[in-house]
């Protein structure tokens, strides 16, 4: 049964990135009802838990969630670019590469020369996995749009990178406050709303078009209450499973994710692109769980 529950935060966050496929709408869009749906389950939380939320917890949150909105919009804009199939497994790589060096630099972890070489170790892995699922065929497409695919996935990779230190930010902030997740879970989705906001008034200013009008905002409130089904099943996982077991299933839902958006968002791969993409993940998926079990 803990494991059963250990997989729900998987699938709900490996789902959310076709449901953002299919409710459509812009980045700006998806992040918005992304936090509305989040902010929802959060209140409802808070309610039924009540957790302690000291004013040093409540801030590095607010900045732990401000921090998530940055990663998630990029993430919403990378799909645009390179498709969901494409992205996750790039984004999950980068995350896991990035939050492991700032465990080494900042908190102190893998003391020791043998979970040193481990841990870099795996995040060599986790590098050729993210390479992995980048190469394209290119035999079945005029040289012109093969590219175009590139110059795309480039731009894509690029704009991940940034989110990537948005998402470091969210990792580690409630590692600052030195707290859990349950008084950490209202504060965050408080400061996604916040930076959210931010980004619909840069949006709003630009464009001249208010994403608050747009139906395409609301019907993705879908994808925030994924989104906060799977931040409350993960925090029930961690206390059951502890935090190396629940967090590695938890990373199964770049599995999900890459083969809905070929399988429901119809994103065409050749077979020897499906091979590249599926070796890479498995590079991806080992090198995360290595990582989590390292002390």
């Amino acid at each position: 049964m803990n494991i059963l529950i250990a997989l729900l935060p998987a699938i709900a966050w490996g789902v959310l990135p076709i449901s953002t496929g299919k409710m459509g709408g812009k980045p700006i869009n998806q992040l918005m009802g992304t936090t509305y749906g989040a902010i929802i389950i959060a209140v409802v939380v808070y309610l039924i838990k009540q957790p302690t939320i000291t004013s040093k917890v409540f801030w590095l949150c607010l900045l732990s969630g401000m921090a998530w909105a940055l990663g998630q919009f990029t993430q919403y804009t990378a799909f645009a670019m390179m498709g969901v199939s494409l992205t996750m497994p790039v984004s999950t790589g980068l995350q896991l590469i990035g939050n492991s060096i700032v465990g080494v630099i900042v908190f102190g972890e893998w003391a020791g020369l043998i979970p040193k070489i481990a841990g870099f170790g795996s995040i060599l892995l986790i590098i050729i996995g993210v390479l992995l699922t980048t190469k394209k065929d290119g035999t079945s497409e005029p040289q012109t749009q093969a590219e175009q695919q590139r110059a795309s996935i480039r731009r894509g990779i690029l704009v991940l990178v940034i989110g990537t230190f948005g998402y470091m930010g969210y990792s580690s902030f409630p590692k600052l406050a030195n707290t859990n997740g349950w008084s950490a879970f209202l504060p965050q989705t408080i400061g996604m709303v916040i930076m959210g906001t931010v980004f619909v008034a840069f949006t709003s200013f630009r464009t001249k078009v208010n994403p608050f009008k747009q139906a395409a905002t609301y019907k993705n409130i879908v994808s925030g209450f994924l989104f906060g089904f799977g931040a409350l099943t993960y925090l029930i996982s961690t206390e059951l499973n502890g935090v190396a077991t629940g967090f590695t299933i938890s990373q199964m839902c770049v599995v999900i994710s890459t083969f809905g958006g070929i399988i429901f968002l119809h994103e065409r791969k050749t077979k020897k692109e499906l091979v590249y993409i599926t070796i890479g993940m498995i590079c991806v998926i080992i090198g995360g769980v290595i990582t989590s079990f390292i002390k």
